[in-house]
């Protein structure tokens, strides 16, 4: 005991070396975190801003009927900010963990607190429910982006309600009502492809989003439970 006391004790000016060696070890894997997050929507944007140079953004707004795309874009673009939100708050309470100095969420500093007298099983459901709690905290992001894709599947619905509806049987054989008829059936299969299609790309975007939420979210709790532990 009295070893690891004296490994684990710096000496004064080593403990200065050891705390820029333990910042440097650490500080990567945040910045690696935040760096992924910008890089990611960086090309995402840029990827964006070349659809809407090209015309294929107006051409897929005009195309739908039912406006249905513009709805995907705004639940996607209120998912993207809770999810840099949520990732901002879990990269500053990392950075609380790890750094003295830094005050810890209300959260983390009630569990920190409310495990110093705990013991055995008391402290291990309080660490659990601690974790469940930062798990829940991040499903919204989950939430917003299988939203997308249920409403690219009602957009393909509509679409070939859309579509269906200008077809009249009992005119078919009538040479001046073919042409409207195919025009209603070419818009309507323009709706249902075009909204199914913008909500897999936007989920697919949300959800690369998501994932690294997640990561730093495992990261926060491995933290956390070395945190308890150390309190112990």
């Amino acid at each position: 005991m009295a070893q690891v006391i004296t490994d684990v004790t710096p000496e004064p000016g080593v403990g200065q070396s050891a705390g820029r060696t333990n910042t440097k070890v650490q500080n990567p894997y945040r910045s690696l975190l935040l760096l992924r997050y910008l890089l990611l929507n960086v090309f995402a944007f840029a990827l964006l801003g070349v659809a809407w140079s090209q015309g294929y953004v107006h051409q897929v707004v005009n195309a739908d009927q039912t406006y249905l795309s513009v709805v995907i874009f705004l639940v996607f673009f209120v998912g993207l900010v809770i999810c840099t939100q949520k990732l901002w708050e879990i990269n500053k309470e990392i950075d609380a963990l790890k750094s003295p100095q830094q005050l810890a969420s209300p959260s983390i500093a009630h569990l920190l607190t409310a495990t110093e007298s705990k013991h055995g099983e008391s402290k291990a459901v309080i660490s659990g429910s601690t974790r469940l709690r930062l798990s829940h905290r991040i499903s919204v992001v989950r939430h917003l982006g299988n939203t997308l894709v249920l409403l690219g599947l009602i957009g393909t619905v509509l679409g070939f309600i859309i579509a269906l509806s200008g077809v009249d049987p009992d005119k078919a054989s009538d040479v001046n009502s073919i042409a409207p008829m195919v025009s209603t059936l070419i818009q309507g299969m323009s709706t249902a492809l075009y909204t199914t299609l913008i909500g897999s790309i936007f989920n697919v975007w949300l959800m690369a989003n998501y994932q690294l939420l997640s990561s730093g979210t495992v990261q926060l709790i491995s933290d956390l439970q070395e945190a308890v532990d150390n309190n112990a």
